[in-house]
C-alpha cells in the first residue's frame, strides 16, 4: 500500500468532517491495497514468459541447428521454464507488470464487489437517515468506487458519481492517493451542495471520520 503520512491522513479526515458539516450526510473514506488476489495473473504472466522464451529458443534452433543435441534441448527446456517462472514471480511483486494481465472489466467488477462488501461489513447502512456515502480507493486496480446509501439514490445519478471518480482516478494512477481523496471529497461536496443537500436536525455524525484502511485481500 502506498504510504500515507499522518499529516496526509489528518488532512483527509478534516476534509471528511468539513464535507459532512456542509452537506449533512455521512462520508466514509476507505483504502484497500487490492480488491482480489487474482490467482490467474501469475499464471498468465508465466504463460507469456514461457512463450517468449520458447520463441527465442526457436530462433536459436533455426540459426544454429548444430546445437540440437540432447543437452541443448534440456537447456532450452529449462530456459523456457525459467522464463515463465521469472515472469510469474514478477507478476506477484511488481504491480504495474501484474496489471498488464488484468482485464479492465475484471478490475472494475472486483473493485465494485469489494466496496459493496465493505459497505455491508462495516454496517454503513446503520445511519439514522441511511445517508452514508462510501468513497473507496482500490490501489492495485487504480479504481475508485462510490457506494451511496438509499438517501442519495434518486437524487444523484450514476453518471454524476462517475464525474467524482473521474477527478480522483488520474491522481490515483500517479500514486497521489491523498490528493485523490481530497479532490474526491471536494467534488462530493460540490455535487451534493448543488443538489440542495444541507445539514438538518435529523443528520447525526454516527460514523467515525477516520480513514479506513483494509488489509490485503
Amino acid at each position: 500500500m502506498t504510504p500515507i503520512s499522518a499529516e496526509q491522513t489528518a488532512t483527509i479526515e478534516r476534509a471528511i468532517a468539513r464535507v459532512e458539516a456542509a452537506i449533512g450526510v455521512q462520508i466514509v473514506a476507505a483504502i484497500v491495497p487490492r480488491s482480489d488476489s487474482y490467482p490467474e495473473v501469475p499464471w498468465r504472466a508465466f504463460a507469456l514468459g514461457a512463450s517468449l522464451a520458447g520463441l527465442v529458443a526457436l530462433f536459436v534452433d533455426v540459426a544454429r541447428p548444430d546445437w540440437l543435441t540432447a543437452q541443448g534441448l534440456l537447456i532450452q527446456t529449462l530456459a523456457i521454464l525459467a522464463g515463465g517462472a521469472v515472469a510469474g514471480l514478477a507478476a506477484t511483486r511488481i504491480a504495474p507488470f501484474a496489471r498488464l494481465f488484468l482485464g479492465a472489466q475484471r478490475a472494475s467488477d472486483e473493485a465494485r464487489q469489494c466496496a459493496e462488501s465493505l459497505f455491508l461489513a462495516r454496517e454503513l447502512f446503520a445511519t439514522p437517515r441511511r445517508d452514508a456515502v462510501l468513497v473507496m480507493v482500490s490501489e492495485f486496480e487504480h479504481r475508485v468506487v462510490i457506494v451511496p446509501d438509499v438517501y442519495c439514490k434518486g437524487k444523484v445519478t450514476s453518471a454524476e458519481w462517475e464525474s467524482v471518480v473521474a477527478k480522483m482516478t488520474p491522481l490515483l494512477r500517479a500514486s497521489r492517493v491523498a490528493d485523490a481523496f481530497t479532490a474526491g471529497l471536494d467534488a462530493v461536496q460540490a455535487l451534493l451542495a448543488g443538489k440542495g443537500f444541507t445539514p438538518s436536525a435529523e443528520a447525526r455524525n454516527v460514523l467515525p471520520d477516520a480513514l479506513l484502511r483494509e488489509e490485503r485481500r
